[in-house]
């Protein structure tokens, strides 16, 4: 039997991740669809970074399931201690059916895979988040309806949340537009792949530099922090490159009138996004922070059916 990994959005095709989207929603609205399915059965959490959404969605829905899960932060395993991450991935997949692992350097990730004969899930790394974007689709059809053909506008840096958007948008149609300053575009190869996908499902997906332009007539408009875990030292660098690419009132209005703002969370008011956008009627952060749960619940009961 094929172990199943969720390292990227890539391990996924089209009619999985619409069947995900669709497990997750019938699991939000009637949550006793998911009671038992872990029963007996242990999920490792792994984080070596920082995290609030990711932790506890990952906890409650492991719980959810009838399952146990276990947290280990980076200095409570021996791989905090040089433990090659081979051994690691083999001791783990005697003991527990699943790992979530949340650390910088993707590579790591996929090293612990190669090994590992248990599913293994990116929580996070420098170069992907596959977890929020489920949790974004989820949320753009909760409020918009059939994704196809729908308009995103990333306003900010090209980073690891942008990277899995535009995978998981270009598998559904979508249509991706993303303005960055100069220096700060999504990695080259990412966004070729995915143009390439989204052009065979009918979408698109289209590098800027101008916010105005990104965001005109979009039906969802997206951002993230400007200064990521682990850049604190560019932070007065990235805040001074960014600073045309605030998510304001005036900016909600180039989207489309009943455009939604979207935001992985945690946010910095007054950098990133201004605190009326995203408090105000347009955003749906929080519903958009809750289907983390209802999303991860889904990838669960995918791969370990």
């Amino acid at each position: 039997m094929i172990t199943r990994h969720l390292l990227t959005i890539d391990n996924l095709d089209a009619p999985t991740l619409r069947a995900l989207i669709a497990d997750a929603r019938a699991c939000k609205a009637d949550p006793t669809l998911a009671h038992g399915q872990l029963s007996g059965r242990t999920v490792l959490l792994h984080f070596t970074k920082a995290s609030t959404r990711t932790r506890v969605s990952v906890e409650t829905a492991v719980a959810r399931l009838g399952g146990h899960p276990i947290f280990t932060r980076g200095d409570e395993l021996q791989l905090g201690r040089g433990e090659p991450i081979a051994d690691t991935a083999n001791v783990v997949s005697r003991m527990c059916d699943a790992v979530f692992i949340r650390t910088f350097a993707h590579a790591d990730v996929e090293e612990l895979a190669r090994h590992a004969t248990i599913p293994v899930v990116n929580a996070l790394t420098d170069d992907h988040h596959p977890l929020q974007a489920l949790a974004d689709l989820m949320t753009i059809e909760e409020h918009l309806g059939e994704l196809e053909g729908k308009t995103i506008a990333w306003v900010g840096d090209g980073n690891n949340v942008f990277h899995s958007l535009a995978q998981a948008a270009a598998l559904v149609g979508m249509h991706v537009r993303i303005a960055t300053p100069e220096g700060y575009e999504a990695d080259p190869e990412i966004v070729r792949a995915a143009a390439v996908v989204a052009s065979e499902h009918g979408g698109s997906l289209t590098e800027l530099r101008n916010p105005a332009e990104a965001v005109a007539g979009a039906d969802v408009v997206v951002t993230d922090v400007f200064v990521s875990m682990g850049e604190e030292a560019q932070e007065a660098a990235k805040l001074a490159a960014f600073r045309d690419y605030q998510v304001d009132a005036a900016r909600m209005t180039q989207a489309a009138p009943t455009a939604i703002f979207m935001h992985c969370l945690p946010a910095h008011r007054g950098e990133e996004v201004t605190a009326d956008v995203i408090d105000g009627p347009q955003s749906v952060v929080w519903d958009e922070a809750e289907n983390r749960l209802h999303t991860t619940v889904a990838v669960l009961r995918y791969l370990l059916d």
